[in-house]
């Protein structure tokens, strides 16, 4: 097991070479450089995308470049605020090219988070996570026989935050195939949501209006669907135990 102290050097290169991407824009002439910074407010949001959809009409691999960079950054980094990245995501590249988009770098930056988990954080997690470990380990042991829809459960409607899922996930020994494509997947209806609202990010009033009571039981419902195939499953089991 590497030494956890690679972690921080991991993350200060990564946002060296972050910011180095941010202060290289190319020539425009009908833009003003600004500061770019990662939106943690609606207004914040605002001013980005509008400021980058103006950009973008000259220099549209640099902007995807750039907000795929960040966007896995924030994934690799379990840094909140994937939201805000979305909602510019549809914002600037609309639902055909930014939905496909945030679901390829959902799954890179979630696959890279459990490899530097897996590379530095396993002894941490348990140490400093016993509990939620514990739990999770006991519900991945039940559901071994059909555990991909589980974990696409667990992503749908998450009983721990991704961000705990993505570190734990080597913890619980789960396949990383199984890892990333559950994760691309499974957050594809929670993508849709936000990509479709950034779309409409300049009528926005408030965040609020990302996530409604009836958009949540919709995912709750997508969720409880996932776990049919594996009451199925183990139905099918228990009856050829039965048998033998």
């Amino acid at each position: 097991m590497a030494h956890i102290a690679w972690v921080p050097l991991i993350f200060v290169a990564g946002s060296l070479y972050l910011y180095y991407l941010s202060t290289i824009f190319p020539v425009s002439k009908n833009y003003t450089a600004v500061e770019l910074k990662f939106p943690t407010t609606l207004a914040e949001l605002q001013t980005l995308a509008r400021n980058l959809h103006d950009y973008k009409t000259e220099h549209i691999e640099y902007v995807i470049f750039l907000f795929s960079s960040a966007y896995i950054y924030k994934q690799t980094f379990a840094i909140p605020g994937s939201v805000f990245m979305n909602l510019l995501a549809g914002a600037l590249f609309g639902v055909w090219y930014g939905f496909p988009l945030v679901c390829l770098l959902t799954g890179i930056g979630a696959t890279n988070c459990y490899l530097l988990s897996w590379a530095f954080g396993k002894p941490y997690i348990q140490k400093y996570f016993p509990d939620r470990v514990k739990s999770l380990q006991d519900k991945v042991d039940k559901n071994l026989d059909s555990l991909f829809f589980f974990l696409l459960f667990l992503r749908l409607f998450p009983m721990s935050p991704n961000w705990f899922l993505n570190m734990a996930s080597p913890v619980l020994n789960i396949p990383i195939g199984q890892f990333f494509f559950s994760v691309l997947i499974g957050l594809m209806p929670y993508n849709m949501i936000c990509v479709q609202t950034g779309c409409m990010v300049s009528e926005l009033r408030s965040m609020n209006h990302v996530f409604t009571y009836s958009t949540l039981l919709k995912l709750a419902g997508l969720a409880t669907v996932t776990l049919l195939p594996g009451y199925l499953i183990q139905r099918f089991k228990n009856h050829r135990l039965k048998l033998e």
